[in-house]
């Protein structure tokens, strides 16, 4: 029996579909662990499909292809060498039910599945609509070791780990595909440690790395001794690998100490996050470089350093698109912002395109004072306008609207919410400064943007407008962005009574008018494009409200 295992962390970034490519990922993790005589390689979960692979499962074809990859895994296996411990569906022969499974290969052979026990089904998880629930798991034999393999989800709470437990388990190895927000890299290793303490037993996290559409998984693999410490950490936001080394001393486990690499802070993080969420969208998707409206606003301007920072700011390319109520201040600041980053940069006005449809809709328009509908025939020229450079080039159009303005809708639908992606969506107005003001005094790691305060100072301090109309502000329409945030806060991401926000020192009419904008923008939602999700109550995924809805904690809307 032995007394010593080499375990090989692959944090690896798979893409959902890419069969071929994913295995190769586990393949190059395996092939280097051999050459060091490692004992095991644990990969992540699903990794062969990538996650979340959706409804993809539920196809034969798809069933069919994921058996041929993991065959493949098993010939590479044939002549010795490490374990392999990696998750992908499994459709079982005796009951035809999909499960999410961990399967162990080695030496030509799979030793062993386990399937996923506890299924997630809240958030941005929808498992239990294409697998099955496995039964409470034993403990997998490997090498004279009882391992407790756990399935992400498993982690989460007591029932499994104790399951393993009773079952004689010596090490816990989880193999996850856990999903980035602020939370959650704390709430994870809390998790861990409650396990780690009911059990009495050493644990190794095995993440994926990487953006599938919406969500963006961080890695943030460790191993972590039974006395709740995380005595190995790999790098979060990137591709990586850790050989980790146990020893059994009497009866225990206990992984030696190796390098545990540091969390990064709040605004730190959200930017990776975002970095990762772009670059991966962008790769994965086809699309060679991005291209975004650039108004002279904030929300313009950090979206540009994000995309510069993700992908060089060759591959960036910035539009002004002026009309009558563009400011000199506006135009300089994008210029200035533009040059600052590296990025490439054209103006074009718009005024042609407004003047036709002005013209062309003078006639059915005759009698009727102009109003919003005016305002938004400027967002739609631009946006006709961006489309057709995305389509003429190839690049794929940012939109640069934030989280608080698609709350409210303060957005135009086929203006400036046409594109597709959306790097600020889950991003608060508030937020977007820290963000622009954090980027202002460092390039972050792996970051291929410029050095220095790459957003000027006047975007930062100067008040937000949409610039549709003259002398027009924000706060016209809006509370001040600090208050509309902590509202939406409130009743977004804590699901709030609108009486315990107003207790929490908030005007109940200001309230009651942002509950009625968030309920009232649904329909608008629901055609954003998809964009990168740091928190953990995201519109798309997590959010899910009907569009035709008439509760309201305040007054009844009225018939419109």
């Amino acid at each position: 029996m032995a007394d010593a295992l080499s375990i090989v962390i692959a944090q690896i970034n798979p893409t959902v579909g890419d069969l071929d490519r994913n295995v190769d990922a586990v393949l190059a993790v395996w092939r280097e662990a051999a050459g060091i005589r490692a004992d095991l390689v644990v990969a992540p979960e699903l990794c062969i499909t990538g996650y979340p692979p959706e409804d993809l499962v539920m196809r034969p074809a798809f069933d069919a292809a994921v058996r041929e990859r993991l065959d493949r895994i098993v010939r590479a296996t044939s002549a010795g060498g490490p374990g392999l411990l990696v998750g992908c569906p499994w459709r079982d022969e005796k009951d035809g039910r999909l499960y999410n499974a961990a399967v162990l290969v080695h030496e030509g052979a799979i030793v062993v599945r386990q399937y996923k026990h506890d299924l997630p089904n809240y958030t941005v998880f929808d498992e239990k609509r294409v697998f099955a629930a496995g039964p409470l798991p034993a403990p997998v034999l490997f090498k004279g070791t009882k391992l407790g393999v756990m399935v992400c989800e498993d982690m989460w709470s007591p029932p499994v780990a104790a399951a393993l437990k009773k079952g004689g388990a010596e090490i816990l190895v989880v193999i996850n595909a856990s999903p980035f927000d602020i939370n959650q890299q704390a709430d994870r290793a809390a998790a861990a440690a409650l396990r780690v303490k009911e059990a009495a037993l050493p644990l190794l996290y095995v993440n994926q790395v990487g953006a599938q559409d919406e969500l963006v998984f961080d890695g943030d693999s460790f191993a972590m001794n039974a006395d709740g410490k995380v005595i190995a950490r790999t790098k979060s936001f990137r591709a990586d690998k850790m050989v980790t080394g146990w020893r059994k001393t009497g009866a225990k486990w206990q992984c030696t100490p190796a390098t545990v690499a540091p969390h990064a802070g709040t605004e730190e993080a959200t930017y990776q996050a975002l970095m990762l969420g772009l670059r991966d969208y962008t790769a994965k998707n086809g699309f060679e470089g991005v291209l975004l409206g650039f108004s002279g606003g904030i929300d313009s301007g950090l979206t540009a350093a994000i995309a510069a920072d993700a992908l060089g700011a060759d591959n960036v390319h910035c539009v002004m698109l002026p009309f009558d109520y563009t400011s000199r201040e506006s135009l300089d600041d994008a210029a200035a912002c533009a040059s600052a980053l590296g990025v490439r940069y054209a103006a074009i006005p718009i005024a042609p395109a407004v003047n036709a449809f002005n013209a062309m809709l003078k006639g059915v328009f005759a009698g009727r004072s102009a109003d919003i509908t005016e305002e938004n025939l400027q967002a739609r020229a631009r946006a006709v306008s961006l489309m057709a450079l995305s389509n003429k080039f190839g690049y794929l159009l940012l939109t640069t609207g934030n989280k608080s303005e698609l709350a409210v809708g303060y957005a135009t639908l086929y203006g400036d919410m046409a594109g597709g992606y959306s790097v600020l969506k889950d991003v608060y107005k508030t937020n977007v400064y820290k963000l622009a003001r954090w980027r202002n005094t460092r390039v972050p790691e792996s970051g291929q943007g410029p050095a220095g305060a790459v957003i000027p100072e006047r975007m930062l301090s100067k008040e937000p407008t949409a610039e549709l109309k003259a002398h027009q502000k924000d706060s016209d329409t809006l509370p001040p962005y600090d208050v509309l945030d902590d509202i939406l806060r409130g009743l977004v991401e804590e699901e709030l009574p609108v009486a315990d926000i107003v207790k929490a020192g908030h005007k109940l009419p200001t309230v009651i008018k942002v509950e009625a904008l968030l309920y009232g923008a649904e329909y608008k939602r629901r055609q954003a494009a998809p964009g990168v999700r740091v928190t953990r109550r995201a519109f798309g995924r997590d959010r899910r409200y009907p569009i035709t809805n008439r509760f309201r904690e305040g007054p009844t809307p009225g018939r419109k």
